[in-house]
């Protein structure tokens, strides 16, 4: 079976070059080079970018499914890289698709980012991932929240609340939970969503991530790495974590203890730290992991 990612697909602008990106783009060239069948659903210009995206795509192995209407022009995002190689982004973004795929044929959906909030898109989504639960596929979840699209905090809290309850894998970074739960530490938060019975990773920089399950915490250090920018890291850490699920069928958070949590977050931010050692969204092969 194969999984389904659904979001937007875009090209990161870098000192003036495009180099392929948005979130769950990202997520689909990760879980596809982890040697994890993938389909990514999405809109695509039909113009240059949208050609190198067709291209990486191909060859990090992940399909294609391109959603109607096709895009006048693909979208972007204008990265600014920082000192400490961390990005900020300004967005030329359009995410309306007419409809969706059937998720029945899949044994995952993943959503998150600006697919996940940004409308008339968002409806869709929200409505797929409702019918695939029903159906008892897993859905995992990365709220990715990005304030230079929408700087209310609420807005986004309200597409949490809104995707929360139809998610089994949920991960986010400290940064989104600062946002979405200022008042809780990343542990705290990661425990308390645990407790629904979801698998729950945040992701805390240089410091590594916290994954819990059920009533069990486990977690890793980053590795050290000489980093260049921490473009596309986040969606590697997806990717490694779902392809992780899929070898073993699946978990829920409270069918794992705190060694296999530990194994997890081991596995998932070794492929975080790759991606910071080398420019843009460039997440590892199975073979370098």
């Amino acid at each position: 079976m194969t999984i389904l990612v659904i979001g937007e697909a875009l090209v990161d602008i870098v000192d003036g070059y495009p180099h392929p990106g948005g979130s769950p783009f990202n997520v689909a060239v990760g879980l596809s080079r982890l040697e994890c069948p993938t389909v990514l659903a999405t809109q695509i210009g039909n113009d240059s970018h949208g050609t190198i995206l067709q291209r990486h795509l191909a060859e990090s192995g992940a399909n294609l499914a391109l959603l109607d209407p096709v895009l006048e022009r693909t979208s972007s995002a204008t990265a600014t890289i920082a000192e400490d190689g961390s990005a900020s982004y300004e967005f030329d973004l359009t995410w309306d698709p007419e409809a969706m795929p059937d998720p029945a044929v899949f044994e995952a959906v993943h959503i998150g980012s600006l697919g996940a909030a940004l409308m008339p898109g968002a409806h869709r989504v929200a409505e797929l991932i409702a019918t695939a639960d029903a159906m008892g596929l897993a859905v995992s979840y990365d709220p990715n929240v990005r304030l230079a699209v929408e700087p209310d905090p609420a807005f986004w809290r309200e597409v949490f609340e809104t995707v929360i309850p139809y998610a089994r894998i949920v991960k986010m970074s400290d940064e989104d939970a600062a946002v979405l739960f200022p008042e809780e530490a990343p542990e705290d938060l990661a425990r308390r969503l645990a407790g629904e019975g979801k698998l729950v990773a945040i992701t805390l920089g240089g410091a590594g991530a916290v994954v819990a399950g059920g009533r069990e915490v486990g977690g890793a250090d980053a590795p050290s790495v000489a980093v260049v920018d921490t473009i596309g890291a986040g969606d590697s850490f997806m990717a490694a974590m779902l392809s992780w699920c899929a070898a073993y069928s699946w978990p829920a958070g409270d069918q794992l203890d705190d060694t296999e949590l530990t194994d997890l977050a081991e596995f998932s931010v070794a492929a975080a730290a790759i991606t910071c050692s080398r420019p843009g969204a460039d997440p590892p092969r199975l073979s370098e992991l």
